[in-house]
């Protein structure tokens, strides 16, 4: 057996067996680093460069699929892997940092400070993103070049606002066998992901006469946001380990309520089914609309996955989701199942808009229901997924054992709760000082209420995962430490 390899001169013979994938990926994380991997550099095939160290090809394999989650490099079909971009600095693994500028993790490894670093040394756990690395971009460019190849001249023209029917006829299809949705072809509109179909749904529901939609609380500030565009009201409704408060819902004097009964952003609980006929019930008594943004529902690891609410009231729920959680936000694809009643209004602003989706995106990704290739992709995500979150959980409970880490086994994040009286905004800020970004749960709140921190996991190995939960231990750490009413000329506390 070798141990040796020409390539960067790599000597692997005395690396333990258990420690080959880390050592590997730490030696090429560093040959990027410091230019000797300039972008565009390719690596050597995985078959070879495993015979070459006599490693395993899935050792290889797996180091390479480790500095791609990072961006560091691109594995194309036919092509090989090369590197894709170079950080600032080494990456938290492999870190160097002077004791007076960084911040050693629980595990000793060193984070850069974010302030002089390059954004690929960052460890990004703010963005709700799923694991962009692994988008199916060969099966996508199959799939596009077949569009390309086959599309008709009156298919190449403008598409139906409400989207294009072969798009339509694979969504119904799929949603009906993976959330139980009752839609047929002709009722699904086609959006500018759960953004759009928000916008648009605003804008109709105002022209009828509605003021205000309830907002879960905490909840999703970007839909808040997006709300607030079009509606005077937004009534902020709690949430508790059940879901939604309906009781606080029916004292709002809301027409409209948007909810995400599936797996509540950010907390991550689940509506109970007495919350959900109880919502239901709400909105038959006095003709409301239920508004059911699916998020990252189809990510369950425990358990199947609970299906929608629309079913069980098709005419008083407007359905929506997308796929920025399931391949890509930059697709901007998604859709809307609107009742009977609104689906005319909103085709004529989708029209009156922006004509409609673009169609070469939808007929590429009904070619991709229909072969398969989504659900196939789904199932491998949920592998992944389900194994980052039990990463990022088991290193929470290690390090911040007071700290409640919240939500069911799903999603693309956790909720960890901190102690009373911390600031959560301002632990956020330290550890963006120090190469961590996380999410102030006050951020997504209306009413005060305790502090924590939404934790997205899903585009990160577990080594990443577990180097920036240090990082927020000590940095809440710190942060306990530090006196309330400080006296006279205080002693600064040294850095962390």
């Amino acid at each position: 057996m070798t141990g040796g390899s020409d390539f960067l001169q790599l000597d692997g013979s005395r690396v333990r067996r258990g420690e080959r994938t880390t050592w590997l990926a730490a030696r090429l994380r560093n040959a990027i680093a410091d230019g000797t991997l300039p972008v565009g550099a390719r690596l050597p095939a995985t078959r070879v460069l495993a015979v070459e160290l006599g490693f395993s090809r899935g050792t290889v394999s797996e180091a390479y699929r480790r500095l791609a989650d990072e961006g560091l490099i691109e594995a194309r079909a036919g092509a090989g892997s090369t590197v894709a971009a170079r950080p600032g600095g080494p990456p938290p693994a492999v870190a160097r940092a002077e004791p007076s500028r960084g911040i050693t993790t629980p595990t000793g490894s060193p984070v850069e400070p974010a302030g002089g670093t390059d954004r690929a040394a960052v460890i990004d756990l703010a963005a709700g993103l799923p694991d962009l690395a692994s988008f199916p971009r060969a099966a996508w460019l199959r799939a596009e070049r077949a569009v390309l190849a086959t599309a008709s001249a009156r298919q190449l023209g403008y598409g139906p606002p409400q989207g294009v029917p072969e798009l339509r006829e694979q969504l119904a299809a799929w949603l009906g066998r993976s959330r139980g949705v009752v839609a047929t072809p002709d009722r699904i509109v086609i959006t500018s992901g759960v953004s759009g179909a928000l916008s648009l749904l605003a804008q109709v529901l105002r022209d009828r006469g509605v003021d205000a939609v309830a907002l879960e609380d905490p909840g999703a500030e970007g839909n808040r946001t997006v709300l607030g565009q079009w509606l005077p009201r937004l009534p902020p409704v709690p949430v508790d380990e059940h879901g939604l408060d309906t009781a606080v819902l029916s004292r709002s004097g809301a027409g409209a309520v948007l909810v995400t009964p599936a797996h509540q952003y950010p907390t991550g609980v689940v509506l109970s089914p007495a919350r959900r006929r109880s919502l239901l019930a709400w909105a038959a008594s006095r003709d409301g609309l239920v508004i059911e943004d699916d998020y990252d529902a189809e990510y369950r690891y425990d358990r199947a996955p609970v299906r929608a609410v629309q079913p069980l009231s098709p005419q008083t729920v407007a359905y929506t989701a997308s796929v920025s959680k399931t391949l890509a936000p930059g697709l901007r694809l998604g859709w809307l199942v609107p009742p009977d009643h609104l689906r005319a209004p909103l085709v004529r602003l989708r029209w009156a808009s922006d004509l409609g989706s673009p169609v070469l995106p939808q007929l590429t990704l009904a070619r991709l229901l229909a072969e398969g290739v989504l659900e196939r992709h789904l199932r491998a995500m949920r592998t992944r997924h389900r194994a980052r979150r039990d990463a990022v959980v088991s290193a929470l409970r290690r390090w911040l054992p007071d700290c409640p880490v919240l939500g069911v086994a799903a999603g693309l994040h956790v909720l960890v709760l901190l102690p009373n009286g911390q600031d959560d905004a301002e632990i956020a800020a330290r550890a963006r000082a120090h190469g961590v970004l996380v999410r102030p749960l006050s951020r997504h709140r209306i009413a005060p209420g305790r502090p924590g921190l939404v934790v997205n996991y899903a585009g990160h190995h577990p080594e990443r995962l577990d180097a920036a939960v240090g990082v927020l231990a000590r940095v809440i750490d710190r942060s306990r430490r530090r006196p309330a009413a400080p006296r006279a000329a205080p002693r600064r506390p040294p850095p962390p």
